[in-house]
Parts: structure tokens; sequence; C-alpha cells
């Protein structure tokens, strides 16, 4: 009760919850991925780096960078699943053998083989509509 009636420590405590709640504001603001129309999710699409060849991946599988495979937040290991970059309309179709991207706004993690069809490989990360398809 003491602390509450100190007129140096309430302004403190309201500056505080100020500075908290924009910086809350400002982490909001990133992309989000969104549903699409036919289910699909729209969002940006990342690759893996070389040095995760050979690793091992949430589904216990090794990752194989010329393999057509994708890491999915949420989707069961083995979906299957459409990939079309926005800019472009590439397709590509893949398997989810691991989990991510761990990033807002990002909805798909591809192999290094995926994303060359995409033709994303100079950008690093695109637009992309995600559907499955099994």
């Amino acid at each position: 009760m003491e602390l509450i009636r100190n007129k140096t420590i309430v302004p403190l405590a309201y500056f505080l919850c100020c500075i908290g709640v924009a910086m809350l504001v400002g982490c909001a603001s990133a992309p989000t991925p969104v549903p699409g129309s036919d289910g699909g999710e729209v969002g940006v699409a990342s690759y893996y780096a070389d040095r995760f060849h050979g690793r091992q991946t949430a589904s216990g599988e090794r990752y194989d960078r010329n393999a057509y495979t994708a890491a999915h937040r949420r989707l069961p290991f083995g979906a299957l699943v459409q990939v079309t970059r926005i800019d472009n309309g590439e397709t590509v179709e893949v398997r989810i053998n691991d989990r991510g991207p761990f990033v807002k706004g990002r909805v798909i993690d591809l192999s290094h083989a995926a994303a060359e069809k995409l033709g994303m490989l100079r950008k690093g990360v695109v637009r992309v509509k995600v559907v499955r398809v099994d």
C-alpha cells in the first residue's frame, strides 16, 4: 500500500506499461499468413540453407536439398502441398517432413530443389500460396 501512495512509483509504473503496450503493437505490424479462398495459406516462403543438408528433420528423416520437401508448422508429416509463387505463377509440389518456419509471416520453408523450381534462389523469400493436395 505504501508504494501506491508514493508519487514517483505510480508515474513510473504507468510509463512502463505504456512502453510495453507500444512494443506489443510494434510486433504486430509484421505480415501474417492469411487463409486463401480455397483453404490454402498465403504468406512468405523461404528455403533451407545448404548447411542443413544431411541433418535430421523433425520427422526423423535427413534433409536432402535435392528432394521436393518442406517444413510447415501444422500440417502432418507426409502431407503433400502445392506451393504457387504469386508473382510469376510457378508451382511445385512438396511433401512436409519438418517443422517450421519460425519467422512471423512465413508459411513454409522449402528444400533447395523446390526453391529452385520456383525461381526464388536469388530473392531468398517470395510470396506464395500453399494448398494441401492429398
